[in-house]
């Protein structure tokens, strides 16, 4: 007994250090979904057709209030230089106003690999439904749908999930 305890308080502490579990949407290996996007231009829309192939592309589903929403793009915009090879679309489904201001906030226009957009009619959130932010879905370059995560993810998972 004295040894199973020490056992099993160790496998216990190792899924702590554990990688970000994924979510399984029954959606892996599909294209992108149909999506309605508008850009801060408050006048450009952009649909799937209009999401470049040839380069892996992230969705990263936000609330501008969530604080780890915020920690997250603090976190990816401190390491951009590591997501260079990645297309990011920022996309929240709350007022055009408050997406503007958190668009504004972290000054996100700086980076030539980011995009900030709202999810017109939520298509993006009804299509995976959505449970909580932050909700990251990561693409192929061919835009088929590799891995979800849902809640703080490491930029370096995303990295690697990404450009794998």
């Amino acid at each position: 007994m004295k040894k199973i305890f020490p056992m099993l308080l160790m496998i216990c502490m190792a899924g702590c250090f554990s990688r970000q579990p994924s979510v399984i949407t029954g959606q892996e290996g599909k294209p992108l979904p149909n999506v309605n996007l508008l850009l801060m231009d408050s006048s450009t829309v952009v649909t799937q057709n209009n999401v470049p192939k040839g380069q892996a592309i992230v969705f990263f589903y936000f609330s501008p209030y969530c604080p780890y929403c915020r920690a997250e793009t603090e976190e990816m915009v401190k390491n951009i230089h590591s997501l260079q090879n990645i297309k990011v679309y920022f996309v929240s489904s709350f007022p055009f106003s408050l997406i503007k201001s958190f668009y504004e906030n972290y000054q996100l226009n700086k980076y030539r690999n980011i995009t900030v957009a709202q999810d017109l009619g939520s298509s993006f959130g009804n299509y995976y439904k959505v449970p909580g932010v932050p909700y990251i879905a990561v693409y192929s370059g061919n835009k088929m749908l590799k891995q979800v995560f849902i809640g703080h993810t490491d930029y370096k998972t995303i990295e690697e999930v990404a450009l794998n």
